[in-house]
């Protein structure tokens, strides 16, 4: 097992070191592009999320972990902030039968991460919020 850490200032613009970072090492890991790019999808989503609400209207720090191991093959990403306690998948999923127009503002994001990643849990330990996914490849 690979574990490579990234911390940084929740801030949007800060995405994209944030998305390089993970990017390189599952490129690395010989991550197929199809999964990589689910994998950054996902995780594009609630580290926004995390840059917008967590400590709004201030800031504080997001730590991103990594996890790559090889058998079975697949990447596991944590996000850690010790803003407000917040259960995205508490959020009940969006009706994706109705139009655009009719549906609530909202919640795809989490639609999609949770439709996409093979595993994704939330807990709130020590003052922190703790979100995990997995994907495997």
């Amino acid at each position: 097992m690979n574990t490579y850490g990234l911390n940084v200032e929740a801030t949007v613009e800060n995405l994209t070191p944030v998305m390089a970072f993970l990017e390189e090492h599952l490129e690395e890991a010989g991550c197929p592009l199809k999964t990589q790019m689910q994998i950054t999808v996902a995780a594009e989503e609630i580290y926004v999320n995390i840059a917008h609400y967590a400590y709004a209207p201030g800031t504080g720090e997001a730590a991103v972990r990594l996890e790559i191991t090889d058998d079975p093959a697949a990447a596991s990403i944590t996000f850690i902030d010790c803003g407000v306690p917040f259960d995205p998948l508490k959020k009940p999923d969006p009706d994706v039968s109705l139009s655009a127009e009719e549906r609530e503002i909202g919640g795809l994001g989490i639609y999609m991460t949770k439709k996409t990643m093979d595993k994704v849990q939330y807990e709130y330990a020590d003052g922190k919020n703790v979100l995990t996914m997995m994907k495997r490849f």
